[in-house]
């Protein structure tokens, strides 16, 4: 069946109708699925774009564990690579953790988002779930009631709605299903971080065999590998700098100086294929949930991308939403539902927690002379610690790879 026969299906209704197919929407559209659950997803983007759509790559090991429970796991062990270490390079010189061998023992796997997304694709169509692309969920109406429903519009423009039992907001925090709370359903926590990336996607092999993360007087720069041919770098920038205000060769420049080239080796060059800027900010909502409407993903909650905790948490809130729903509909529990939000902001907020230790560890202070010299100083000592302190270093091993 092609995209534009999937667009064509009747639309009525379902058991579950989730919206967005990004990995928390997938995972959860499969593994209902698989339980036999009437279900649909809809998405605003095509198939063609939300497949090309390059996003994080590391997997936890948990992550990897749900996928492999669910039967979802194919392209990963077939393409994907374990990775467990990542350098520092600081002015005190650089260190490594083989975090493989630290904590409990786990690897990373690098498979990129969008090669999964188009795997979990492939499995929930070939399976015969409905996927309606070039549809954009505009609200979702009556979740306090027994027949919630969501508004979309599809490729023409044309407003429909779907009638459901449970609605799943895969969508993200500008999503639908945040956009529908009522005031005063959730409380929402925020923070901003005082922090601005560059996201540069590089046609450039990786030119370190672990993550780096430099810390320079002139700012943060990261790079992390997605494949032989593709390098992702993050470079500190000021709050408001466009995507396109640096040109490649500035670019590369700082990043050689940030990671100390000079020092420890140059870095392949090769043309930049994506640029985005992104304020690192982080919110939570709580509850999870308002009446048949659960939040899943970043609709969740949003997670500085500093530890790459967002997938995961998103695959991992997916699984635990899957289960919830097979209770309530084919075995006529409720209680796993009522439990969704609690069970997952136990893990969202320890995510939360080790993302904001390394947004203060790979980023100078922002706040008054004084404090900002505090807290260069606390940082220094973070460093220090985690380079020589075994106890330190298993910590950051459980967290850095633990969800």
């Amino acid at each position: 069946m092609t995209e534009s026969q999937y667009a064509a299906v009747a639309p009525d209704s379902a058991d579950v109708v989730i919206i967005g197919a990004g990995p928390a929407g997938l995972v959860l559209g499969n593994l209902l699925l698989r339980r036999g659950i009437d279900c649909v997803v809809l998405e605003r983007a095509g198939r063609d774009g939300l497949q090309k759509r390059a996003r994080a790559g590391f997997l936890a090991a948990n992550t990897v564990r749900i996928l492999a429970r669910g039967g979802l796991d194919g392209g990963l062990r077939r393409r994907g690579q374990e990775h467990s270490v990542c350098e520092f390079r600081t002015e005190e010189g650089r260190f490594r953790l083989d975090y493989r061998h630290l904590g409990r023992g786990e690897p990373h796997t690098v498979y990129p988002q969008h090669e999964l997304v188009s795997d979990l694709q492939e499995q929930f169509l070939d399976a015969g779930g409905t996927i309606l692309f070039d549809t954009e969920a505009v609200s979702v109406a009556d979740a306090d009631g027994p027949t919630p429903s969501v508004t979309v519009r599809d490729g023409d423009g044309r407003p429909v709605r779907w009638r459901a039992r449970y609605v799943a907001a895969c969508d993200g925090r500008h999503g639908a299903g945040r956009r529908s709370l009522p005031p005063g359903a959730v409380h929402r926590h925020h923070r901003d971080h005082g922090v601005t990336w560059l996201g540069l996607l590089a046609e450039a092999p990786p030119s370190l065999d672990a993550v780096g993360y430099a810390i320079h007087p002139s700012g943060f720069a990261g790079h992390m590998a997605r494949s032989a041919e593709i390098t992702r770098y993050y470079l500190q920038c000021e709050r408001g700098t466009r995507p396109d205000a640096w040109h490649e060769e500035r670019i590369w420049d700082e990043l050689a100086l940030r990671m100390r080239a000079a020092e420890y080796g140059p870095l392949r060059r090769g043309p930049f294929v994506q640029r985005t800027v992104v304020d690192l900010e982080s919110d939570v909502l709580e509850p999870l949930r308002h009446g048949s409407l659960f939040l899943v993903g970043d609709a969740a909650g949003l997670i500085s991308p500093s530890a790459a905790k967002g997938a995961n948490l998103a695959v991992l809130e997916a699984e635990i939403l899957a289960h919830a729903l097979t209770d309530a509909l084919v075995h006529g529990d409720p209680e796993p539902l009522d439990r969704y939000s609690e069970r997952c902001l136990v893990h969202i907020w320890r995510a939360q927690e080790f993302s904001h230790w390394m947004v203060r560890l790979l980023h100078d202070a922002s706040d008054s002379e004084g404090a900002s010299l505090f807290q260069e100083r606390l940082r220094h000592s973070r460093i220090a610690s985690l380079r020589t302190s075994p106890t330190q270093q298993d910590w950051f091993a459980e967290n850095y790879v633990g969800i």
